[in-house]
């Protein structure tokens, strides 16, 4: 039943043929490692942004970077939001505008709109790219904490679960180009968090869930590391008291998921099943558009250098303007230069 396998075919098989080729997937296949925005190199670790004019922005000789024909987000997007646990207005306001800026087209340049041209660069086997229009869905609030304030990665697609059946205002099942964000507050614990992740995507179990929907869990990290995953505007212990960016909107946690939202929806867009667009030889361990960039927010970014970033007139940083905002984000790999691009490069 599921010869010649492929995960656009599943989307429009029959339930039980969903099942069984998910649940093969799943065997061969592990969960998307999620990201750390801090430096792994710690050498060089006094300065933050790098001088001269050498690019440190990943290598061609060594990323080998393959589509492997699964599908892609090639229709019009819709971010449907989890807010787990306790938010604030103000927060909420930030990551909305972010995700809005996506498609916006009067934003100022260097842009959040000019980031995800870079996104929009890959393709499916069809030749269709990634989709230009990201919009904001319907919202869903866990204000408590229904499946408690420590998740486990199966416990996550639980609570997508509830979202999507709650008996009053329950999110739209939308497999097909549907995007799903669960952002748990700072008092909320998610398994790995801290240690080796900030955030990760994958997709949900029929077996589990009902459906295979893509989706991406982020951690507000204030209270529980915001040296390891709110960098650069928090630095971890080892960099010796270096001073942190000053954050753009005010809220060092929420201005450090930003980038990992960016991260996550990045590679969500291009490797939605786990089965599309990564490097390395190893299925169970893709490295992603995102990840070939980590840690790269400008010209020279690489090793402990977040490169060549904007200050703003009251002191704060960023890379790239959303509608109303400023935001810094992380690059992501172009597969046709070959190495990590932004909008705020400044050899382009």
């Amino acid at each position: 039943m599921c010869q010649g396998f492929s995960a656009r075919g599943c989307f429009a098989a029959p339930p039980s043929t969903v099942l069984l080729c998910l649940t093969l997937l799943v065997l061969t296949i592990g969960p998307v490692i999620g990201w750390r925005p801090w430096p792994q190199n710690r050498m060089n670790v006094s300065d933050y942004t790098f001088g001269d004019s050498k690019k440190f922005e990943g290598s061609s000789e060594f990323v080998k970077l393959r589509y492997h024909m699964g599908p892609v987000l090639t229709t019009n997007i819709t971010v449907h939001t989890i807010w787990y646990g306790k938010w604030e207005r103000n927060q909420k306001k930030i990551i909305r505008e972010f995700i809005n800026s996506i498609s916006a087209v009067n934003s100022k340049q260097p842009s959040v709109s000019g980031w995800w041209r870079t996104v929009q660069l890959y393709t499916d086997q069809t030749g269709s790219n990634i989709s230009k229009t990201v919009r904001l869905g319907e919202e869903k609030n866990d204000r408590f904490y229904s499946h408690g304030k420590s998740l486990t990665r199966l416990s996550i697609h639980s609570v997508i679960k509830s979202a999507i059946t709650a008996k009053t205002k329950p999110l739209p099942i939308n497999p097909r180009n549907g995007l799903y964000l669960l952002l748990t507050s700072d008092d909320v614990y998610v398994q790995d968090f801290c240690t080796s992740v900030c955030g990760f995507h994958y997709f949900t179990f029929p077996s589990l869930v009902g459906y295979t929907l893509p989706y991406a869990w982020v951690g507000n990290s204030a209270k529980l590391c915001p040296g390891q995953c709110a960098y650069p505007f928090a630095v971890p212990e080892y960099m010796g008291g270096r001073k942190p960016f000053k954050s753009p909107n005010g809220d060092v946690g929420v201005d450090g998921m930003i980038s990992v939202i960016g991260h996550e929806m990045a590679e969500l867009a291009t490797n939605p099943l786990a089965n599309a667009w990564y490097a390395g030889p190893d299925a169970s361990f893709p490295v992603e558009i995102a990840d070939l960039c980590e840690g790269i927010y400008g010209t020279g970014g690489g090793g402990s250098y977040t490169g060549q970033v904007l200050d703003a007139h009251d002191g704060t940083t960023y890379n790239m303007n959303g509608i109303r905002r400023k935001f810094l984000v992380q690059w992501v790999w172009n597969q046709i230069v070959n190495y990590c691009t932004g909008p705020n490069a400044l050899d382009q």
